[in-house]
């Protein structure tokens, strides 16, 4: 082990330690003082934080690339001592959380002045971000647990920070209800790990597989348990009914839960996925879950003349494909499509003004013309080219060489119709240059997951993945080519309300939510989450 470097390290792990640490700090002192100057100083003080951890972070990236490529600088080891995780995995989710949580309390300080929650929500939000970085640096098996239920605690402090809104309140109590569902899942999920492995480390577990081995009832059942845990975080079909009705909370409560929040269930996939051994039925379950919701919130996200519910189906359908992909053992894909959808979801909440304008624009142009159908064609017979020639762009899948392909595809569908001829070729090209943009970016995350992350799905469920592609393509393609004749009007008007699937499970848990709150019955029937009234349309 290199001295100076390992003398480097261990300030640099504390400090990466002590950062989470540092936010409840500030959240419980922000919480208790009512003095405006102290308060302003503690908004002050959070950035610096924030920005502390993004540099920390960074720092314990560039240890970990010289400990692989050059010398011993016992980054691993010395975090292991601290309960630490300080892997590939950690630095990037690390870095995007301190990013999107930096940029969103930058945008709340001015969104919230003057507004009586701001007091109450720095505190919360604090407490929220410092959880989810304790999940994501954790070796530990019981302290995951616990950070995840306490995303889950905080976060619903910052969806009901109008207490006086009943619709807010309703539908903050049904989240809440399912995450507990999720919750009790983990925590069983964790047990198992433990009663197989002999413990609660998870550098332990992953080591002790090959002992042990990583095929059993056990780990079956705690695979569906953590797939179920996934599902109900993510907001799949049949539980995604909350995800539509939480828009009462302020600008920034949104960003956070559609770029951070929701993000973990496919999180926490990543960070276990190696102590099971291959294809699962928690690996089934998220295949067809993810991929069945994706297909229709797809669909339904196309139907909708509501913005506000458009982005919430676009979020629903964005974790469906991410857990379609963990599923299919695309772990560097389902990463980058975590990374990619925090990024883009936080700006489109951030920037929802400009989002309106131009979602309005997208929905009244009419931009499905026959020509953008065959300059599409086009484009998906280059894009199936170029993956042909190279199929290691795509690790040789087939199904994740559709993926990218559809991809191609949605967004030379999607140039408006009045565009000129040089937009749509610039338009054509940027969508083709999505093919190496995917290869390098693979390139760059491949040893994040190092010798793990080879999965081959078995035949069943890559005919499966297939299926929802060539059933997403066809039914997208109704909707835009044929839109007047009546069936396709029928399909319209029954996706348009998500086939109501969040039915059974919506009545559950509003009556209990309606219950609890004592919420009237009027008030209850009022949330129905679909869509667009007048008043609502954009």
């Amino acid at each position: 082990m290199n001295e100076s470097l390992s003398f480097l390290s261990i300030p640099v792990l504390i400090g990466w330690l002590l950062l989470p640490i540092s936010f409840f700090a500030v959240a419980v002192f922000s919480n208790w003082t009512r003095n405006p100057l102290k308060l302003r100083h503690c908004w002050r003080i959070s950035e610096g934080l924030l920005l502390a951890t993004l540099a920390t972070t960074g720092i314990v990236g560039v240890l970990l690339l010289l400990d692989a490529w050059l010398i011993d600088t016992g980054l691993p080891e010395m975090g292991a001592r601290l309960g630490l995780y300080p892997d590939a995995l950690a630095v990037w989710m690390g870095v995007m959380v301190a990013f999107i949580g930096w940029v969103i309390l930058r945008y709340a300080r001015d969104y919230l002045a003057g507004d009586p929650a701001r007091e109450t929500f720095l505190p919360w939000f604090l407490t929220t971000l410092a959880c989810v970085l304790l999940l994501v640096f954790t070796d530990h098996m019981l302290v995951l647990a616990g950070a995840w239920i306490g995303v889950s605690l905080a976060l619903h402090q910052l969806l009901t920070l109008y207490g006086d809104r009943p619709e807010a309140r309703l539908a903050a109590a049904q989240k809440f209800i399912a995450s507990r569902l999720g919750d009790v899942c983990v925590i069983a999920s964790v047990l198992l790990l433990w009663s197989h492995y002999g413990t609660f480390r998870l550098p332990e577990m992953i080591e002790g597989g090959a002992v042990v081995g990583q095929s059993s009832a056990t780990l079956t059942l705690a695979s569906v348990l953590l797939a179920v845990a996934a599902i109900l975080k993510c907001a799949q079909i049949p539980f995604h009914g909350w995800l539509l009705r939480v828009m009462e909370a302020p600008t920034p409560v949104s960003a956070l839960l559609h770029a951070g929040v929701i993000n973990l269930g496919g999180f926490l996939w990543l960070r276990l996925f190696p102590v099971f051994e291959g294809f699962t039925a928690g690996h089934a379950l998220l295949l067809v879950v993810g991929g069945g919701t994706a297909l229709i919130a797809v669909l339904t996200m196309m139907t909708q003349t509501s913005v506000k519910h458009a982005l919430a189906w676009s979020t629903i359908s964005q974790m469906g494909f991410m857990l379609f992909e963990i599923a299919l053992g695309a772990y560097v894909l389902a990463l980058l499509h975590l990374l990619a959808h925090s990024l883009y979801k936080a700006h489109s909440f951030l920037a929802s003004g400009r989002t309106v304008k131009v979602s309005a624009i997208s929905f009244h142009s009419g931009s499905a013309t026959g020509g953008n159908i065959m300059l599409a064609g086009a484009g998906a017979a280059l894009a199936t080219l170029i993956l042909w020639l190279w199929p290691d762009l795509v690790e040789g899948k087939s199904v994740l060489a559709g993926l990218l392909v559809l991809a191609v595809t949605s967004v030379i569908v999607g140039i408006p119709s009045g565009a000129s001829a040089r937009t749509r070729a610039l338009v054509m090209a940027m969508a083709l240059m999505l093919v190496p943009l995917y290869g390098a970016l693979h390139a760059v995350l491949g040893g994040v997951f190092g010798a793990h992350q080879a999965m081959l799905p078995p035949l069943e469920a890559s005919i499966f993945a297939w299926g929802i592609l060539i059933a997403l393509a066809m039914f997208s393609v109704l909707i835009l080519v044929a839109s007047q004749t009546r069936a396709v009007r029928v399909l319209q008007t029954r996706f348009s309300q998500g086939l109501r699937l969040e039915q059974p499970f919506e009545q559950i848990t509003r009556k209990l939510a309606s219950d609890a709150l004592n919420v009237p019955h009027k008030t209850r029937d009022h949330l129905s989450g679909y869509p667009a009234t007048a008043g609502e349309r954009s």
